[in-house]
């Protein structure tokens, strides 16, 4: 199999056939696309994620922590608490885990969440550190906002800048192979996107303004998040490349390695839909949040416009963040999604 997320039907065939006892309480259930479920406790209810780090050696808890959190904050809603896994080879030292938790524990206070607990292991399972979190949040009953909601005429918005997570693990964990392609001072800048990586924010502000779907872009990047979000919600989307907002410093990465930016991952930007588009925009941008709409939600289909050219955009498969590192790595195979 190749490496990265199963694709859109194995994915779903999984999730089908394994769901378990259906509860009553459990409002927002499993599904492609679903960033968290939503359990009903009366006045309240809860939303919860969980998503490990295992395409990052640098920063991996700092990104452990916001991945969850985003996964929360796609619903409007805030999180609480947070449990954390740590499988870790045998080659680890207790400074190696030691730094990963304070990553956890600053990222973790900056959003006001708690470590709530979790699991730590050596085990030969594994030949890289892997974290794997979930994260807890509360919101007033029926408050959170599902992936599945798209409505057709819906704008589609994006917050910040696309691939500020690809980005920036690039400059991370490839710094000699990127020195040959970026300056030093771009290499700084690109390393900064960290700290723009939570969409904890423009999720409460979508949340309380009231929109229909929301989903954090994260693996697959945003041609893949338009997938699920549309065919969770029974609907397709037209989307236009030259609305995508992208840093110089990434359009040079991707350029330079024959990567797509489209399909990047690209935690730290949500992707929203709403009929008022421009005033969510105006009031986001108020708030010190960039945002862009990139296109609209329609009846059926996914389409990208690329100047006179409509194409039609296939299921997401595994992200090119790992084609990236075949490449680096002297193993890539060739393979391709066909566009």
């Amino acid at each position: 199999m190749k490496i990265g997320k199963l694709n859109w039907d194995e994915l779903k065939e999984l999730i089908d056939s394994s769901r378990g006892k259906s509860r009553d309480e459990v409002r927002i259930k499993s599904g492609i696309g679903e960033d968290c479920c939503v359990i009903n406790f009366g006045d309240y209810e809860c939303a919860i994620s969980t998503d490990p780090i295992t395409g990052a050696d640098e920063n991996s808890g700092r990104l452990a922590v916001h991945i969850n959190c985003n996964d929360i904050a796609s619903t409007g809603v805030e999180p609480i608490g947070i449990l954390v896994t740590i499988l870790a080879p045998e080659d680890s030292s207790m400074d190696d885990i030691k730094r990963v938790m304070k990553e956890v524990d600053e990222e973790a206070k900056k959003l006001n969440v708690e470590v709530l607990g979790g699991h730590t292991e050596i085990t030969k399972a594994v030949n890289k550190m892997v974290l794997s979190c979930t994260v807890i949040g509360k919101g007033k009953r029926d408050s959170a906002v599902p992936t599945s909601g798209a409505v057709q005429g819906d704008d589609i918005i994006v917050t910040k800048d696309l691939c500020l997570e690809g980005t920036c693990i690039a400059v991370n964990d490839f710094k000699e192979y990127l020195a040959k392609v970026l300056s030093n001072e771009e290499i700084e800048e690109a390393k900064s996107y960290l700290d723009s990586i939570s969409v904890v924010k423009e999720g409460m502000i979508a949340g309380q303004f009231g929109v229909h779907s929301m989903h954090d872009i994260t693996e697959g990047g945003v041609l893949g998040a338009l997938w699920e979000v549309a065919n969770a919600s029974g609907k397709g989307f037209i989307v236009y490349k030259e609305k995508m907002p992208l840093t110089q410093i990434t359009k040079k990465i991707c350029r330079n390695f024959d990567i797509d930016p489209l399909r990047l991952i690209s935690s730290g930007s949500m992707l929203i839909t709403s009929k008022n588009g421009n005033k969510l925009v105006s009031l986001l941008n108020e708030n010190g949040i960039k945002a862009s709409i990139i296109g609209e939600i329609i009846s059926h289909g996914g389409y990208l416009v690329d100047g006179s050219e409509k194409i039609e955009v296939s299921p997401p498969e595994r992200d090119e963040l790992f084609v990236l590192t075949e490449k680096i790595n002297g193993t890539f195979d060739g393979y391709r999604r066909e566009q």
